[in-house]
């Protein structure tokens, strides 16, 4: 039965549902795909592995690549030719040193209040995108996508790497032509493709190089500042080695956060007594996000990880140097780890879900992410006026890994004053 399922989950055919397809695919737990990787789908095995040493997410230690499955990108970071990997492609020890250093202007123990204090400034982003939203004054079709949840994510961080307010138009541009380079496009000329990205990441780099260098003589209070000038118990960290993490911060932290007010907004137009809950009940955004990270993760899967030594997994071995691919979303709704797995419900107790991965690879910026979503949906459901889907399903993204809508339509009777 799961002979080829792995390409179905792959085919764009399935981007709108894939999770039937992941059922079909928790039959086999540790499945070995014709092309000689390995799946792993269910809950219980997949935490494991995400905790286990013996994994790396170094593709030194693939004994092949699968990449021609997954298309032109694979939704990591692969931001700027010629530079070092970021920390979310290494082992320890240079994982350890780097996300350590990368946390000191982020978060606690050093930063305790760096994200808090932003949630002012998230609140009056928000604010402005829904009054531009009400400005346009066509209320027959938003596209949610285009007009808040990726200029949301992308304006934040501007802020947190202190882009100049002048340049942050430019670092939507760019940002959103390296986004667009994580989707095949079956239509789009290949050559051209690769020359617009190419052409994008020298100039991102090239700007972010000399931003990096001014920040030297004159540092501020931004991360993109405290990173360059930081000289802790790691030591500093090499102008290359900025340049990456900013990549990292810029793809990684951007899209999932995209997909995941996305999902979200999609979610509750389709499960509308949970909308009005959150209208009525603000505080009932923080539940709200943990179940969707758990329903509809803006991850769906971790591919290209590879065992360091032959592991058994329920009974299965697989090799030293296999590439094995471990199926988040499927986690999530595994019914051995969660009752009624398939039913959103944001009073589900215990909520441990996999949609910000476990581990030393857990998402870095997940208490950012979480915020921001909060503040966007709870904000969305009380200023738009009677939300309803144009479309359903949306057109999707191509991109399996960093799976969400490419549009969201929607159409609202008015919106609310702020």
């Amino acid at each position: 039965m799961t002979e080829g399922i792995l390409r179905k989950i792959l085919d764009y055919s399935s981007r709108s549902n894939p999770y039937p397809l992941y059922e079909e695919l928790r039959e086999t737990p540790v499945f070995r795909d014709g092309d000689g990787l390995y799946v792993v789908s269910t809950y219980h095995e997949i935490k494991s592995l995400l905790h286990d040493p013996r994994i790396s997410s170094d593709a030194r230690n693939l004994a092949s690549t699968d990449a021609d499955l997954l298309g032109e990108g694979d939704g990591e970071d692969d931001t700027m030719a010629n530079l070092p990997p970021s920390f979310l492609k290494l082992d320890p020890p240079d994982h350890d040193r780097l996300r350590r250093m990368t946390n000191r202007p982020f978060g606690p123990p050093h930063a305790p209040h760096r994200i808090h204090d932003m949630r002012g400034e998230l609140n009056d982003i928000v604010t402005g995108l829904i009054d531009s939203v009400a400005a346009n004054g066509n209320a027959e079709r938003i596209d949610l996508v285009e007009e808040f949840s990726y200029p949301f994510p992308v304006t934040v961080i501007c802020r947190l790497l202190g882009i100049p307010p002048e340049d942050e138009a430019r670092f939507h541009v760019w940002a959103d032509t390296l986004a667009a380079s994580l989707d095949p496009d079956p239509d789009a000329d290949p050559g051209e493709r690769v020359k617009k990205t190419q052409d994008t990441r020298m100039e991102l780099g090239m700007y972010l190089a000399g931003l990096i260098e001014e920040r030297k003589k004159n540092p501020g209070d931004d991360m993109l500042s405290q990173l360059s000038t930081a000289d802790g118990p790691d030591g500093a960290m090499s102008t290359m080695e900025v340049l990456s993490t900013s990549a990292l911060l810029l793809i990684a932290g951007h899209e999932t956060t995209v997909n995941l007010i996305t999902n979200g907004m999609l979610t509750l137009l389709r499960h509308p007594e949970v909308l009005d809950r959150l209208r009525a009940e603000p505080d009932l955004a923080v539940p709200i996000v943990e179940e969707l990270l758990r329903y509809e993760p803006p991850v769906q899967l971790l591919p290209q990880r590879t065992p360091l030594a032959d592991i058994e997994v329920n009974g299965v071995t697989i090799p030293k140097g296999s590439s094995l691919w471990l199926i988040l979303a499927s986690g999530n709704r595994d019914p051995l780890r969660f009752k009624d797995p398939d039913h959103f419900d944001p009073d589900r107790p215990d909520v441990q879900h996999l949609g910000l991965g476990s581990g030393i690879h857990s998402c870095f910026g997940a208490p950012l992410a979480r915020l921001e979503a909060a503040l966007a949906l709870s904000e969305l459901a009380r200023r738009l006026e009677n939300p309803r889907l144009l479309e359903d399903p949306p057109p999707y993204r191509q991109n399996a890994v960093l799976r969400g809508p490419r549009h969201l339509p929607i159409a609202v009777d008015g919106i609310r004053a702020a």
